[in-house]
């Protein structure tokens, strides 16, 4: 027999009960749906879709036209052109709805994948696959687009967001649900275990930052599903904050809208932070480094085909809002046009100056960088040939 540990009870090492695993791609999950998966709107007690056609024809476009941006870059990065890439495949309604919901004050804090929402601030594709090229470090000026620099260290930019929506309060720049400022922070599923959200969590409930935490539960934390992330929904754990949660069909672009509209708004007349959960399922490899036919089943992402957000879209505009083919010809014609320009942009992008480095870490030079640019210019040189 095992000598007893002094203060520890037997019932401490008894086991514990089994995770509740979250509903499987087969079952129904309730969250905010105003457009089903056949094309048809749908009402909801809470939240309601308040544009017209136009807008959603502008919502199918922008959804086409971004997953065309990421296809290519995919084929870019498969054929070597681009070190790595996070497809977007499947969220795109998380990324249009939400992108369309801010004005022109807020503040987007993504992660490495928001090519979307990126789309919707006015970021030139071009800057993002500069990026994944490796000729430069994230080359888009923040303050242009209200658009912060793609972030790899997972669940960070929820504190880099929590802390730039205090500093909007301290600025007195809410207090208006319309033209007040906001900020949001995009992150994933896997994200939400990292302290580091935890902690914004906590920070942003306590001092009533106006910032709306929007999660992309995807389903899949690269290779770990969602039931290793959590025992409830994830929306729920905002209760325990101290702020509101709502889950929202990630694939429905209206709903997501709609949902993201009221979260900035309260944000932005001074009533603190939301999280959202768009629950939505990642069609593609988490990056291109990735197989997950290694770790997931064929029937799911099946399943999940027939919940496509730009398909549903396209039912609903064909034949409810009467719209024909000549318009979704132009899409695609469009499409084909930017795929081409970015292909064009990204094989023309210059070799960067590896010195060059050092003159972006800080706004004004350091006598140290000097030192470390001189040294490392030294080294290069010592080099046969040219060394960039």
């Amino acid at each position: 027999m095992s000598e007893s540990v002094p203060g520890i009870t037997p019932e401490v090492f008894a086991p514990v009960e089994a995770p509740v695993s979250p509903p499987q791609a087969s079952e129904e999950v309730e969250f905010v749906q105003l457009l089903t998966p056949e094309g048809e709107r749908v009402e909801h007690p809470d939240y309601s879709f308040d544009l017209d056609d136009e807008a959603i024809k502008g919502f199918y476009r922008d959804m086409t036209l971004v997953r065309r941006i990421d296809t290519e870059a995919t084929a870019l990065q498969r054929q070597g052109e681009l070190g790595l890439w996070a497809s977007l495949l499947g969220q795109e309604a998380a990324q249009i709805g939400s992108g369309r919901a801010l004005n022109s004050k807020d503040m987007v804090f993504p992660t490495y994948r928001e090519h979307g929402v990126a789309w919707c601030q006015g970021v030139d594709p071009l800057r993002l696959l500069g990026l994944f090229r490796g000729v430069d470090q994230g080359a888009w000026d923040p303050r242009e687009n209200n658009f912060h620099l793609y972030t790899i260290v997972i669940g960070a930019q929820t504190l880099h967001a929590t802390g730039y929506a205090m500093g909007q309060q301290r600025d007195h720049a809410i207090g208006d649900a319309e033209n007040g400022e906001a900020t949001i922070a995009y992150f994933g599923d896997g994200a939400s275990s990292q302290g580091d959200v935890n902690e914004a969590f906590i920070w942003a409930s306590v001092f009533n930052a106006p910032v709306v935490f929007f999660c992309q539960n995807n389903q899949w934390a690269i290779s770990e599903p969602i039931d290793r992330q959590t025992r409830i929904p994830l929306y729920q754990r905002a209760a325990g904050f101290g702020f509101p949660g709502v889950r929202v069909d990630g694939n429905d672009v209206l709903a997501t809208y709609a949902v993201s509209q009221q979260a900035l708004k309260r944000a932005r007349e001074g009533s603190g932070p939301t999280l959202i959960e768009a629950y939505t399922y990642r069609m593609g490899a988490h990056t291109t480094s990735d197989d997950p036919t290694k770790y997931r089943l064929s029937e799911d992402l099946e399943h999940w085909k027939l919940k496509d957000p730009i398909e549903r879209v396209r039912a609903y505009l064909t034949r409810t809002a009467g719209v024909d083919h000549d318009f979704f010809d132009q899409i695609d014609a469009e499409a084909d046009d930017v795929a081409a320009t970015l292909r064009a942009g990204c094989l023309s992008m210059p070799e960067p100056e590896l010195t060059d480095f050092f003159d972006t870490v800080y706004v004004e030079q350091t006598p140290q960088l000097v030192e470390q640019k001189a040294q490392f210019a030294a080294y290069a040189a010592s080099f046969e040939g040219e060394v960039r």
